[in-house]
């Protein structure tokens, strides 16, 4: 990898899993009065901001590049690529899909409590190794799916307090694993433009979430009494709002970051010890146990995700 650099690569991976096992104890701490749907709205706006300018710097950029070598990849980028049709309708579907899944989260979350949200979460490896099979023709091989079967163990171990009933799966579990299936599938029809040189990370984020934040403050009192209004005049509630944005924000900061000088599989490990930073807000802020099903249970899944990565590397050795 040309910008390969282990002590930067560390230093953003680990500050991106840090502020993502933090997520569902901020969306957990705020008040009660503030609902999933202007949650998300007010997240999805703060993070527009935060990535606006990087999105200008990076097109600048794409521009200097343009001037001094006009490649067919940076013409594609800066000036017709998503103009295209594919890409037009993939920028809505992101959009749309995208003003859903945090209102989802953030549901799930109250529902399944933080570290049960922290857990669940890491099911995106399985359904990455799924749509990378089906829709980028990625080999999944014998090992990778016995190991995602003990990662699907360890969740289920530690969510159900080893009783392993899954009839009785908590509801906010379900739609966590529902929500990260939906938004690992929105991200692999993404990677497709992006590897095709057609969109650019942070213009994706950044229309993203400028637009899904427009879409839900606009439809937001069709759904719920103009009385809410009275959320947008909290002081407080900022407080929350801006922590949340800053954290969302920055977490994709640091992955893009991180992608810079780092292996993919590097970063998907260590941003599978999430659950014990999760853990351990949880515990000092919210007063959650974790218990010794959590421990077992993130240990199994801990495991599972380094197997699942290494053969995944193997895999792709063999094939080059």
């Amino acid at each position: 990898m040309e910008n390969y650099n282990f002590k930067k690569g560390l230093l953003y991976s680990a500050s991106g899993a840090f502020l993502m096992g933090l997520q569902p104890v901020i969306a957990n701490a705020r008040p009660s009065s503030v609902d999933a749907y202007i949650f998300g709205a007010i997240t999805a706006l703060i993070e527009a901001l935060i990535f606006f300018p990087i999105f200008i710097i990076e097109r600048r950029k794409l521009k200097s590049k343009m001037r001094n070598s006009p490649k067919q990849e940076n013409v594609s980028l800066l000036l017709y690529g998503w103009k295209k049709k594919n890409n037009l309708i993939l920028l809505i579907i992101i959009v749309i899909g995208f003003s859903f899944i945090p209102i989802f989260l953030y549901i799930g979350y109250s529902l399944a409590g933080s570290i049960n949200s922290a857990l669940a979460s890491k099911s995106e490896i399985i359904f990455a190794l799924i749509f990378g099979y089906f829709m980028l023709n990625e080999r999944i091989s014998k090992l990778q799916i016995v190991f995602c079967v003990i990662l699907f163990f360890g969740l289920i171990l530690a969510v159900t307090q080893g009783s392993l009933n899954i009839i009785e799966l908590n509801l906010g579990v379900i739609l966590i694993v529902f929500t990260v299936g939906l938004f690992t599938l929105i991200h692999t029809l993404t990677k497709i433009s992006l590897e095709k040189n057609e969109l650019f990370s942070s213009q994706v984020v950044f229309i993203r979430n400028f637009f899904s934040g427009i879409l839900l403050i606009s439809t937001y009192f069709f759904f719920f009494p103009l009385d809410n209004v009275s959320i947008l005049l909290t002081p407080i509630n900022y407080v929350y709002f801006i922590l949340n944005g800053v954290d969302y924000g920055f977490t994709l900061f640091f992955w893009y970051k991180a992608l810079t000088y780092f292996q993919i599989g590097k970063i998907t490990i260590i941003g599978s010890l999430t659950p014990i930073v999760t853990a351990i807000f949880s515990f000092l802020l919210l007063n959650e146990v974790f218990t010794i099903y959590h421990f077992l249970g993130t240990i199994i899944m801990i495991f599972a995700i380094i197997m699942i990565i290494k053969e995944k590397k193997v895999t792709k050795n063999k094939i080059t």
